[in-house]
């Protein structure tokens, strides 16, 4: 008789968690599916369609046969785009020794780590934080430290509690700007105070995760980090992508611009996981990057549009606080004010993971709370539904009429919005680093319900 098989998932996969947001997504389609009326605002994709001409290359590519492996590190066209984009945004060259293309943006940065560290080494992950930076330190064997950046210092890294953060196990320096989920962008001076700090420490790395720099709200332009310092240029990865900025997340397209012996070893592992990204998509990424911007800019007006009407409806509600974000369509209030209040049926918003499990029971609103994130008490907002904002984004706002959790006060809660939120010990307003077994632990606990976390008197 056959044993019975038992799979036992490797202690890489142990370590880390599924995406919240996407169990999120996943919870409300099964609600969709039973029927239920839900705003389902759980994962940061643009609605808009690719534009046209990026469509018909990608057409174009496959009528002409283009449909075989190309180089690892892509074909010479797309290497020759991105290098082009490299001196708009940087303001000098960038050769085909420096340039890694992998499936998407998220793959690049996972095969940085996996390129360069392993066990006992640090990486620090400002919090709040996109969720999947710390599980891929995590996955790579790393430890994530988290660095608390909280509302007020406008979510910024601030360069001294950086520098107490680094330590000799200190690999990268994670830089998402602007991003996900506060949206704060940094001026030329405050990057150069950030690459001061690094640079005192010859072991550091920054990981720079620029793929919302094209939805961009400041009245000055973007600046890059990797356009500040040039004597930086080996100690900087610069990734980027066209998912956010051409709505092409489906394409799977991005990039990293870095030091030759960090390309070369990303590539190597490139070479041997999938050859090489879909040639399809290489084609559409040409047109995307070489072609009019007209779509880009038509998408930050409307980002904007909606951002400034979300961020005076959500300052509008008792109990929220909202900083006006300078890029990307995120939104990350403070809500610490709705803590400890009770909805009409009587039930204690014990904290804010208790708020969008409300969201979504009372009023049918998937959100995921801001514990997935690293730093609460706050609730993230979505401003990234193109068509489905424009026809709701003010009737959402009030689709939550008659719930009293302000002592009396009625609030409103936006509906084309993710709201995520859910309190931690002193993340929230500390910039004590957190490990990462102390990472795991906060992990450990969302999943459970965030119970057993001390609060703040």
């Amino acid at each position: 008789m056959t044993a019975a098989f038992t799979f036992e998932p490797s202690d890489r996969v142990r370590r880390i968690k599924p995406s919240p947001s996407v169990a999120a997504a996943a919870r409300a389609r099964e609600l969709k599916a039973a029927g239920r009326d839900i705003v389902d605002l759980t994962v940061g994709e643009p609605d808009f369609d690719t534009p046209q001409h990026v469509k018909d290359a990608a057409m174009a590519a496959i009528a002409a046969g283009a449909t075989k492996y190309t180089a690892v590190n892509g074909t010479p066209a797309l290497r020759g785009a991105i290098s082009g984009w490299y001196r708009r945004l940087v303001g000098r060259a960038c050769d085909d020794a420096r340039i890694t293309i992998g499936g998407g943006a998220k793959q690049v940065i996972f095969l940085a780590l996996m390129a360069s560290i392993g066990t006992g080494d640090e990486v620090i992950v400002p919090a709040p934080f996109w969720v999947s930076y710390p599980d891929m330190v995590l996955a790579n064997e790393g430890t994530p430290i988290l660095l608390p950046c909280g509302q007020e210092t406008g979510f910024k890294i601030d360069p001294a509690a950086l520098d107490a953060a680094i330590t000799p196990k200190t690999r990268w320096l994670v830089f998402n700007a602007p991003g996900n989920p506060a949206g704060a962008g940094y001026s030329r001076s405050e990057l150069a105070a950030i690459l001061e700090v690094v640079a005192r420490h010859p072991r550091v790395m920054v990981l720079a995760d620029e793929i919302y720099d094209s939805i961009w709200f400041g009245e000055a332009p973007f600046v890059s980090i990797a356009s500040v310092d040039p004597s930086m240029a080996d100690r900087i990865l610069l990734v980027n992508g066209v998912s956010k900025s051409h709505a092409m997340t489906g394409w799977r397209m991005g990039w990293g611009i870095g030091a030759p012996d960090l390309v070369k070893a990303i590539n190597t592992l490139q070479s041997q996981m999938s050859s090489c990204p879909s040639s399809i998509s290489q084609a559409a990424t040409v047109a995307a990057l070489n072609g009019p911007d007209d779509f880009v800019r038509t998408c930050t007006a409307e980002y904007r549009r909606r951002r400034d009407i979300v961020v005076d409806r959500l300052r509008a509600i008792p109990g929220l606080e909202c900083v006006s974000p300078s890029g990307a369509f995120y939104l990350f209030p403070r809500c610490a004010g709705l803590i400890g209040k009770r909805t009409p049926a009587g039930v204690v918003i014990a904290d804010d993971l208790d708020f969008v499990r409300y969201l979504l029971d009372a009023e049918g609103v998937t959100t995921v709370h801001g514990g997935a994130y690293g730093l609460s008490p706050h609730s993230l907002v979505v401003c990234n539904q193109p068509g489905r904002a424009r026809r709701s984004v003010h009737t959402h706002c009030a689709r939550m009429p008659s719930v009293d959790l302000t002592g009396g006060r009625r609030w409103m809660s936006c509906g084309c919005s993710n709201s995520y939120s859910r309190r931690l010990p002193s993340a929230a307003s500390s910039n004590t680093p957190k490990t990462g077994a102390q990472y795991g632990s906060m992990r450990r606990q969302r999943w459970r319900g965030c119970r057993a976390m001390k609060r703040r008197p």
